[in-house]
């Protein structure tokens, strides 16, 4: 390779909106790798070529985001990450000895972004509505989490259900419903919105008393203004946070897998934020 830069992407459809170049490079900034981090839009049929085309030019790294996620845990099934085997799903890729490796970092980001906020997981009552993979790379690691209990509440109760059994019960028990169903005796304590109903400006439908006293709610959708999520949940009396955390952090691990280094991600999220505020 001599002195020229690493080369890494994103590849979505659409793609133009994200944000991991420039998180990609402020990592790169603070750790001193010389990188170039760009967006592939790929066509919806066109997956697998698009990949290939982009190892074959000396890639060494991919993140992948809607709606090739499930594609990607395809084509990696067999050099899959023990975490992207239980979420169903893979969002980094890299190659290694001839194989494609595959994890699934959106878990540990939330996990992390969690923490961040100082939100105690140990003992918590969490209800995570959604029933996509983003809520089951999130139920697959909250649940050795140490939580009291973890409930999946989705429209289609049917779909909360076969997460649950794709899971199985192992550790924290895990239950599902439709989410008239998401009603705890007390509220829950924690409470983690896995659908994108934020990106249609509305709130998944749950029932009245859903969060307990202190309880927190969390949006993985994230904006220059709080989500209609987080708008009930703070009419509620919940403390709430967005996924703009999730997004770094989940960058974050990436970043590590790739290089071995952790990046500082406080400034990060910071300089977004701004960003965000400032209508960028």
């Amino acid at each position: 390779m001599g002195d020229r830069p690493l080369r890494f992407a994103v590849i979505g459809n659409p793609i133009a909106h994200s944000r991991s170049p420039d998180i990609h490079a402020r990592f790169a900034e603070q750790t001193g790798i010389a990188l170039v981090y760009e967006r592939r839009l790929s066509p919806l049929d066109g997956f697998d070529a698009s990949i290939d085309a982009f190892f074959a030019e000396g890639g060494q790294g991919l993140n992948v985001t809607v709606p090739f996620k499930e594609l990607a845990w395809e084509r990696a099934r067999e050099h899959l990450t023990p975490r992207a085997r239980e979420a169903g799903a893979v969002n980094t890729l890299w190659p290694r000895d001839g194989a494609l490796i595959g994890c699934n970092t959106d878990g540990v980001g939330l996990l992390r972004d969690l923490q961040r906020l100082g939100v105690m997981l140990a003992g918590a009552h969490v209800l995570v509505v959604g029933a996509g993979g983003a809520a089951r790379g999130a139920v697959a690691t909250l649940r050795e989490a140490g939580c009291a209990s973890l409930h999946v509440a989705n429209r289609t109760a049917s779909r909360a259900h076969a997460l649950v059994a794709d899971l199985g019960q192992r550790g924290t028990p895990l239950t599902a419903s439709d989410l008239a169903g998401a009603a705890r005796p007390g509220g829950w304590t924690v409470v983690i919105n896995a659908t994108a109903s934020g990106l249609q400006d509305t709130a998944p439908d749950l029932p009245e008393g859903i969060y307990a006293p202190g309880a927190w709610a969390y949006d993985m959708v994230y904006g220059s203004r709080p989500t209609p999520f987080m708008q009930a949940a703070q009419a509620a009396g919940a403390a709430t946070a967005d996924g703009l955390g999730m997004l770094v952090e989940q960058a974050a691990e990436s970043f590590f897998l790739w290089h071995g280094v952790r990046p500082d991600t406080a400034p990060v999220i910071a300089h977004l934020r701004a960003q965000l505020a400032a209508g960028g």
